[in-house]
């Protein structure tokens, strides 16, 4: 599940690049939209895509204030890049499957999520409560109100189309999720920061927006010989 919790539900964009000024030019800060303003900017936001699918660049990185512990037991994760595939479907349907440098596929019809890893023949079975339906990969495929009942939403520049979102919840598993979306209005890059000292960033790319998706990829029936653990 920790793979689930990382991905899925923040963005950023790069800093606009200025053309040179002369030394006695001011250069006016960003605007901050409103918390009221920004959630309505990203519910409209998120209010045009239906299904969505894209492939994925998705990288961890440790910054100097996580404990120690942690970095070594996560040092060699850490290094990697992971890709693979994601689509999803208004309500509640997600699929996520990395193809390297490892294979692993998640799957939810919106009530049961399923991780397959079939390097391990196994298969863990999980309900779909409150707490993951909260969690960032099903950001895209979740219920518009019930996402912005769960986050304290912002938009640090009211002309620009990236917002970062903070949890209600402080049990939850990141503490900040910001989530960018370039000119076709579909979501670039997600940037997930927890409480380890992690931040994962996720890269979109070949980004479909409302497209048909077939209603099997959101079906999963574990292969004969799954080990099928549920929790």
């Amino acid at each position: 599940m920790n793979m689930l919790r990382k991905t899925i539900c923040a963005m950023t964009v790069g800093a606009a690049t200025l053309a040179p000024v002369i030394s006695t030019s001011v250069i006016a800060a960003p605007v901050a939209a409103s918390e009221q303003q920004a959630t309505a900017n990203l519910v409209q936001q998120l209010k045009g895509i239906q299904s969505l699918s894209a492939n994925f660049e998705q990288t961890t990185k440790v910054s100097g204030n996580a404990p120690k512990k942690q970095k070594g037991l996560t040092a060699q994760h850490m290094n990697q890049t992971f890709k693979g595939t994601m689509k999803v479907e208004r309500p509640g349907k997600f699929f996520w499957e990395t193809s390297s440098p490892s294979k692993q596929t998640i799957v939810t019809t919106g009530k049961t999520v399923w991780i397959y890893d079939p390097d391990l023949q196994q298969a863990v079975r999980q309900s779909l409560d409150e707490q993951v339906s909260n969690t960032p990969a099903l950001l895209l495929s979740g219920n518009t109100s019930q996402i912005m009942q769960s986050y304290r939403v912002t938009q640090p520049n009211k002309a620009k189309t990236y917002y970062t979102l903070y949890p209600k919840n402080n049990e939850g598993a990141f503490q900040s999720l910001t989530i960018s979306f370039g000119t076709n209005k579909a979501p670039s890059l997600m940037i997930l920061e927890d409480s380890l000292g992690q931040t994962t960033y996720v890269k979109f790319s070949n980004v479909k927006v409302n497209a048909s998706i077939p209603a099997s990829t959101f079906n999963f029936t574990p292969p004969k010989g799954t080990d099928i653990i549920d929790q």
